[in-house]
């Protein structure tokens, strides 16, 4: 059976035969240069610039400040690092809520201007025809669906979506809507597990899951939350692999009090 490390570049291709040979495909979240060539590295298939960077690089509380100009300056950035990784980008708030011909020119802009593999939105049906248009033109997109953080004034929580059976019901019209306008993958967030197999199992395009259990295609984390680094963020799907805000502070101690006892540098450590 083929493995993850068969692939050298990841491609909407690989992405496809990954779940028909039941490949589970893994995603992180990067906004700079580094981040990405560690990720890349690590043998990571899809680093996703998200509008995350709102919350985790900027600060804000959602992800409805962020800029095309940003995710484009952060994208730049981020694939400049990557050699094997697929790398796709959110189309931020109000970049194509407002027309198709608009989003159609912001995601032209994306993949013109930063090198990347894809863009990814956020909605079902109402997006249809925009993804449609989008992807027309040779523009690859992912969806987003279930919680979607750019609606959160709309659902008004950051609950689970799809617990009752009319919103599970639209959520899976909506996944097969989108595979026929064309996305190469749907992200899945925070939905009930058994509604993330159904509609797993009802696509053939895959699944990427993020708090939406174990049955998806592949998952997805935001990594400064899976690293440790978001010490106020505990939401029951992130796990931690690491807890480098600790390790962090305790470096920083020690390089302050190196430099305040006159420790650091040292002669080796001079020219």
């Amino acid at each position: 059976m083929s493995t993850y490390t068969d692939f050298r570049k990841i491609t909407t291709q690989t992405l496809f035969l990954s779940k028909t040979k039941g490949i589970k495909i893994s995603a992180l979240t990067a906004y700079d240069f580094i981040t990405a060539k560690l990720l890349d590295q690590a043998g990571i298939d899809i680093i996703l610039v998200g509008d995350s960077l709102s919350n985790v690089f900027q600060g804000n509380e959602t992800t409805l400040p962020v800029t095309m100009d940003e995710m484009i300056y952060h994208t730049k950035a981020v694939t400049k690092g990557v050699d094997r990784a697929m790398v796709v980008v959110d189309m931020p708030f109000m970049s194509y809520q407002t027309n198709i011909d608009e989003a159609f020119r912001n995601a032209g802009r994306i993949m013109k201007e930063t090198s990347a593999g894809g863009v990814k939105l956020e909605g079902g049906e109402r997006v249809a025809e925009t993804v449609r248009k989008i992807t027309q033109a040779g523009i690859p997109v992912m969806g987003h669906m279930g919680l979607t953080p750019q609606s959160i004034h709309q659902f008004g929580s950051y609950k689970a979506r799809g617990k009752d059976e009319e919103e599970a019901k639209q959520i899976i019209k909506d996944a097969k809507i989108l595979e026929q306008a064309g996305a190469f993958s749907i992200v899945l967030e925070k939905i009930p597990a058994q509604l993330a197999k159904t509609v797993t199992e009802s696509i053939s395009i895959p699944t990427i899951g993020i708090g939406a259990g174990m049955h998806c295609d592949g998952q997805i984390l935001v990594t400064p939350d899976m690293l440790g680094l978001n010490v106020d963020f505990h939401p029951r799907f992130v796990r931690h692999y690491a807890e480098l805000a600790e390790v962090m502070i305790q470096a920083v101690k020690n390089y302050v009090k190196d430099v305040k006892e006159k420790q650091f540098p040292s002669e080796q450590e001079s020219y």
